[in-house]
């Protein structure tokens, strides 16, 4: 049997905009360094998502020092730090979830708003702000960005690699990864092994894997193009459904710190 091994890493700093490819990442409390440390909201302080707004794809993501940089095709780039010092206190939503947040760059929220249609701001959440992980299953002191739920998502390439071999069957094409935005992608398993670890270690980091992945119409996004289709959710479903729920990829909490890289080892650990 090959050695199950990290074979891509990926950091979303702006929950539902483009996603970073990173060769390493370290591992906090709530998720990677900078991942979903900033979130689009209303006026009311709820979350925008690629399930309602599509578009939101197509927000441009980079990191260059203590900058944030998104651009907007067409309609050019605002600039963020990376860690902001200052801003308008808020109270944001994530699903059933409030949580303190500062109201940061009104021109990157102009140039949002008119790439959605939308009066926006965006927010980030600050070291004071702990949102716990709430599954009846987290250890006291577990926190969560702005992710919908979980720290940590991961998923095996094998599962795509299944997912697509389907598709091909039902004359769809094939998805890309992306899809289903990843913290983790792991390779040298079976499809779906990811299902039966109850814990990882990489390196000197464990993981209490939690929970499977509930999917929804985010899946459907071309992250490309900003344009929402039937596939794969339709395709998921035929295999993947349990209680009404499409399943893919695992939830994941980190029971340890420490910096993990693209070909590590990944070690499922037997209760």
């Amino acid at each position: 049997m090959s050695e199950i091994r990290v074979s891509s890493l990926h950091v979303y700093p702006v929950k539902s905009a483009r996603g970073l490819t990173v060769t390493e990442a370290e591992v906090e409390a709530r998720g990677f360094a900078h991942d979903r440390r900033f979130m689009v909201v209303d006026e009311r302080g709820a979350f925008f998502t690629q399930r309602e707004l599509p578009a939101m794809a197509l927000i441009g993501v980079a990191i260059q020092g203590e900058t944030l940089v998104l651009t907007v095709p067409g309609l050019g780039h605002a600039e963020v730090p990376l860690r902001p010092q200052e801003g308008g206190a808020r109270r944001v939503r994530v699903w059933d979830d409030e949580c303190e947040a500062v109201a940061v760059s009104p021109e990157a929220a102009d140039l949002l708003g008119r790439h959605l249609g939308r009066r926006c701001e965006l927010v980030y959440m600050p070291e004071s702000s702990l949102r716990p992980v709430r599954d009846g299953r987290e250890e006291p002191g577990d926190l969560v960005s702005f992710a919908d739920a979980f720290p940590f998502l991961i998923v095996s390439r094998a599962s795509l690699e299944g997912l697509n071999a389907r598709l091909a069957e039902r004359e769809q094409g094939a998805v890309p990864m992306d899809r289903f935005r990843p913290n983790l992608v792991v390779e040298g398993c079976d499809p779906h092994a990811e299902d039966g670890w109850s814990e990882i270690a990489i390196g000197a980091v464990r993981f209490q894997v939690t929970k499977p992945c509930a999917r929804c119409a985010l899946v459907t996004v071309d992250q490309e193009r900003g344009v929402a289709g039937k596939e794969p959710l339709a395709t998921l479903a035929t295999y993947r459904k349990d209680q009404g729920q499409v399943l893919f990829g695992q939830n994941m909490v980190p029971t340890g710190r420490g910096v993990i890289r693209v070909g590590d080892p990944v070690r499922p650990v037997s209760p």
